[in-house]
């Protein structure tokens, strides 16, 4: 017997009191996206569809014709269901909102409607990315109390990677489940039950090529890890997509790094729609996400578009990464109280 993902989120719902249903709608509206964009990334080379669109976003990056396509799948798919407040985007300046409600709109989404689009190109994996809030009661459907939530209050996180297969994984707090599409039937069905990311990997991930400008910490880190310290042999494994590299480290285990740079001080990677979704997934598939000393889901966002460094992977490796922080803060103290 299979077991779809609407099959899954209904079952799910039956355990969770009061549920209304609203829920399951609006993941619906994301899956019928991601079957959107899945289609039009299938034929990318066959239609025109690759290439710049000839724009940028509110980033600065040039934006791709497949980023605007997968931007206006999600904005429509999701807009339409009564259950949305506010719709935030990588490649929209502001909160998209609906004047609905608070008993209506329940809900805020914020997404990156594909990730790693530069690679389309070159036939490479990309991604989809989302979060969803809680609306708070007492805002309007425009106030940004709503949307600049910490990521612990996120009430469900996820990716779509669309690679070899098409594969959605999920938390709503429960546990990690994976749902690879069926073509045949045009459903995801699960195909990893309660994913656990292992304790400890054997790759590490970065852009090694900027690494004379990540701090030093970062850089005995990574030295760490390439003379095998830690007591563990490591290869290096970099996609330079976020979902890619992100769902091998997931899947594999090991650890996954984006530093801050004297060109990104606050480091490139975006808090709400990039960090925090896969922050939650790491967690509740008991591995660890960080901003360089901090828990990522613990960060209160300022801005919808605030940047943060990132270090995601196993226990093993993410607590090895504090503890070279730790240990130059100790011996600093021990001499200070002599």
């Amino acid at each position: 017997m299979i077991t779809t993902f609407q099959q899954h989120i209904l079952h799910q719902q039956r355990e969770v009191p009061y549920a209304s249903g609203d829920f399951s709608w609006l993941l619906s509206g994301l899956t019928l996206a991601a079957k959107m964009i899945e289609a039009k990334i299938r034929c990318a080379g066959l239609c025109n569809i690759v290439g710049t669109a000839g724009q940028t976003n509110i980033q600065g990056e040039t934006q791709q014709k497949l980023d605007v396509f997968a931007n206006e799948a999600l904005l429509h798919c999701l807009g339409v269901r009564d259950c949305v407040a506010a719709l935030v985007s990588e490649e929209n300046d502001e909160p998209v909102t609906f004047d609905r409600p608070p008993g209506e709109g329940k809900y805020v989404i914020v997404f990156d409607p594909l990730d790693g689009s530069s690679n389309i190109d070159v036939n490479v994996n990309v991604g989809t990315i989302f979060s969803i809030y809680r609306r708070k009661e007492d805002e309007r459907s425009s106030g940004l109390d709503s949307v600049l939530q910490p990521g612990n209050c996120q009430v469900a996180a996820g990716y779509v990677l669309y690679g070899p297969s098409t594969m959605l994984v999920y938390t709503a707090g429960r546990g990690v489940y994976g749902f690879t599409l069926d073509p045949t039937i045009g459903a995801f069905v699960l195909s990893h039950d309660r994913m656990q990311m292992p304790e400890r990997g054997k790759y590490y991930s970065c852009n090694e090529a900027n690494a004379a400008q990540f701090p030093e910490h970062y850089r005995s880190y990574l030295e760490d890890l390439r003379i095998s310290k830690a007591g563990q042999e490591y290869s290096s494994r970099y996609i330079g997509s976020l979902v890619a590299d992100f769902h091998r480290t997931l899947l594999k285990g090991g650890v996954f790094l984006y530093p801050p740079t004297a060109g990104h001080p606050e480091g490139k990677l975006r808090l709400l729609y990039e960090a925090n979704p896969l922050a939650l997934i790491a967690e509740q598939a008991g591995g660890l996400a960080i901003n360089g000393d901090e828990a990522i889901l613990n960060l209160q966002p300022r801005g919808i578009h605030q940047r943060t460094p990132l270090v995601v992977g196993g226990r093993s490796e993410v607590e090895r990464f504090l503890d070279l922080i730790r240990e130059p803060q100790l011996a600093r103290a021990e001499v200070e109280s002599l």
